[in-house]
Parts: structure tokens; sequence; C-alpha cells
């Protein structure tokens, strides 16, 4: 995925559909680009807590922080979660706190620096909000050092 394109969606429209009503470029565009939903994730197994790493999916471009093959991701990497309305109940635990996803499911605004509501794709960049440039390859870090690697989210 090169950009998320977000030309001629109805303007907020998030706030006025339910997600399940959303369609596929409405729901695409939720997506506010930060990179954060491909960082492998620590969990721990007593407590339930997700912890993010800086070790990214292989297919994170980490210049743009969007998928470099998201149209056959699956094909590389099996485990890429598809997150859809109904299945986002499932996956609230690990989004981050930032997502689109969660804020608009949890009937929250979203920020200002998202793509949506400012019209330009850098602002989560310039916001701070997102990954550029701060990931490590999934390949260049050993599964058993990620912890090593673990972060704060950038908010």
């Amino acid at each position: 995925m090169s950009k998320i394109d977000r030309d001629g969606l109805s303007p907020r429209f998030w706030e006025t559909k339910h997600m399940e009503d959303m369609n596929r470029p409405e729901w695409e565009a939720l997506c506010d680009g930060c990179g954060k939903c491909c960082l492998n994730k620590l969990e721990d197994e007593d407590t339930g807590d997700v912890a993010l790493t800086r070790v990214a999916c292989r297919l994170l471009d980490d210049a743009t922080c969007l998928c470099s093959n998201y149209r056959d991701r699956h094909q590389y990497v099996k485990e890429c979660i598809v997150l859809t309305p109904e299945n986002i109940t499932d996956h609230l635990y690990w989004l981050p706190q930032t997502c689109a996803y969660r804020l608009v499911y949890q009937g929250e605004a979203l920020f200002d620096w998202h793509p949506l509501i400012s019209g330009d794709p850098e602002t989560v960049h310039r916001a701070g909000v997102s990954l550029r440039g701060q990931t490590i390859p999934e390949f260049d870090v050993d599964e058993d050092d990620w912890e090593d690697h673990i972060i704060e989210e950038p908010s």
C-alpha cells in the first residue's frame, strides 16, 4: 500500500455510519498510517497485558509506516490480522490507544492529527504518533530478544 486512498469519501462518515455499514474505502480510510498495529507485540500470559516492541512485521515500510505489500500480505505473513467490524471486539485489547478503529468503536472523536481530520497524511508523523524511522525489521532480531525492544506507545 503506497498510500491510503481518502478521496471521494463523505465528510465525517465515521460520525454518521456504524462500522458495519462502512464500505471498504471508508473502512480502509480509518487507518491513520501510524504503523503501530504492524509492530510485533508481547503478551503477558498471566495478566494479558500487551507490550509493543520496536520490532516490526517484515512487510512494514519504515519510511511510510504502511504495508509494503498490503494486497498480498497473507502470502508472506499468514498471521496478519484482517480487522473487520465483525471481529474488532476480539482485537481491542492490543489495538493502539490512538487507533481510529478503537476510537470509532468506542464512540470517541478522532485526533486532530488524523488524516481524515487534517486532510494530510503527514500529520500523524509530525504529531509524533507514528513509528516512522523507529522500527527494526523482525528478521534482524531473534524472537527471544524482542523483550529488549519494548517501547511505550507514542501518543
